[in-house]
């Protein structure tokens, strides 16, 4: 078999591959014979229908045709393992079919032409001494403050007030009753707001509860007093009927409380946390939060040499890597929807798959170019994780997840490509010259975060509509 290699753009070899005579006439010879054995034409047996007959019966074409399925798909898998082509995805057909069947002669050569994808050349330029900017998060100690006094809002203890009126920070338990203003000339009775009544409501006397107006209404009331109280609700509201309208709420102060918080002590740690003393607390949280900056730092400075590196490198991708990657995004996507409780077959419908997959595929190129780039690094400096390394990751995962159904072989598989992507990462950071500016200041790293966060916006807005006009 005679086969002409030829060099296509997005990592495409197109091959010309011809089909010997003995080939093209054993393949028609065979489809005869199997039609031969498993056709029905009426007034013969199966298997016993003569040759001119089925021949006029099934006609030249379909038999052609059937004929030239196997020659191609035969043609191309012997001429991928004779030029050693490491074909990724599905070859496509270059010529067409219909031109195929019209020149096909059984006995005589065939010649067709196909095109494959192929893994690409990745032509990385630089990659050490890059000059990097990233954000440095810094360790903020008012954290551990933030969080020591929202404990002890939720364990604080509602005690009853007495002698004075409410003010800020006090919990009103009250009656209310809601009705919507009539504007500025209208006639009738007042509209009750639906589902705008209650008895024994408890809010918390803070301006960013309920409506604005309501809270600030009943400040400077005293138990069992009533008042009207004048409230606009707010423009947009959950209920856009009652958006930017003017209400009056009869309200009834039925109690006072007041939370009382617990002492910031040794009993206090013990009773929110595993800690014997509010020390260890303390130094636990500063702990975790220094680490938490750490992190955020140095997973700003693997994100900014990432982007810097990409600019280094050209790779023509093949369309069908690019699919792949598209097609793992939204699978992890629909995954991570579903354990949200969402019905992924009425989200990702037929009609939203498309627009969802476009969207998606400016991610994958970026995801895909940082990949290879990074493994044309660890190559070109033989940097690899030792088989040590992988199996004590290994084991200390299937401890942590021994009573989940795991598969050890997909865990060593993840595990030694992100330990040997981290041994790489660490290799071009120790080499590049990064330099450490303060949080907030990089303006692109804002914009692209900012994109990141619309078209996140954009893809749930799409699919909670899809899911509402359901």
């Amino acid at each position: 078999m005679k086969v002409t290699q030829e060099k296509l753009p997005a990592s495409q070899i197109g091959l010309e591959i011809e089909i010997t005579p003995e080939t093209t006439k054993q393949a028609y010879e065979q489809v005869v014979k199997n039609l031969g054995r498993t056709v029905n034409i009426p007034g013969f047996r199966k298997g016993k229908v003569p040759r001119p007959i089925l021949l006029q019966r099934l006609g030249m074409a379909r038999i052609k045709a059937a004929a030239l399925e196997e020659i191609i798909q035969d043609g191309i898998s012997k001429a991928l393992e004779q030029e050693k082509i490491p074909a990724i995805g599905q070859p496509q057909l270059r010529s067409q079919f219909d031109d195929l069947i019209e020149n096909y002669e059984p006995g005589k050569p065939l010649t067709f032409s196909v095109a494959v994808d192929i893994e690409p050349e990745v032509h990385l330029t630089d990659y050490t001494g890059l000059q990097i900017k990233a954000e440095e998060v810094k360790y903020d100690p008012e954290r551990v403050d933030t969080v020591l006094d929202g404990e002890r809002q939720q364990m604080g203890t509602l005690i009853p007030i007495e002698g004075r009126a409410a003010q800020i920070g006090d919990i009103a338990v009250v009656d209310f009753k809601g009705m919507i203003d009539k504007a500025e000339g209208e006639e009738g009775e007042p509209e009750p707001i639906p589902g705008g009544e209650a008895e024994d409501f408890q809010v918390e006397l803070q301006e960013d509860r309920f409506i604005p107006g309501f809270v600030t209404g009943i400040l400077g009331m005293n138990p069992s007093e009533t008042k009207e109280i004048k409230a606009i609700f707010p423009d947009p509201y959950v209920n856009e009927e009652l958006a930017g309208k003017a209400a009056t709420f009869i309200v009834t102060v039925k109690e006072l409380k007041e939370k009382e918080l617990p002492e910031l002590n040794d009993d206090f740690a013990k009773e929110a946390s595993e800690f014997e003393t509010l020390a260890e607390l303390r130094g636990s949280l500063e702990e975790r939060f220094q680490k938490e900056a750490s992190d955020k730092t140095r997973a700003n400075q693997q994100e900014a040499l990432l982007n810097e590196l990409v600019k280094h490198v050209e790779i023509d991708l093949p369309d069908t890597m690019i699919q792949q990657e598209v097609d793992a995004m939204l699978t992890q996507t629909a995954m991570r929807l579903q354990q949200q409780g969402m019905d992924i077959r009425q989200l990702f419908t037929p009609d939203i798959m498309p627009k969802l997959r476009e969207n998606s595929r400016g991610e994958a190129v970026d995801k895909i170019k940082r990949s290879l780039s990074l493994r044309e690094v660890g190559k070109r400096e033989s940097i690899k994780v030792s088989d040590d390394e992988i199996q004590n990751r290994v084991i200390e995962l299937m401890a942590e997840y021994a009573d989940q159904d795991i598969d050890e072989d997909r865990i060593r598989s993840v595990v030694e490509n992100e330990m040997l992507t981290e041994k790489i990462v660490d290799w071009l950071l120790e080499r590049s010259n990064v330099e450490l500016v303060p949080e907030g200041s990089l303006k692109p790293a804002v914009e692209n975060a900012a994109e990141e966060i619309e078209e996140t916006t954009e893809t749930v807005e799409t699919l909670e509509n899809s899911e509402a006009g359901e």
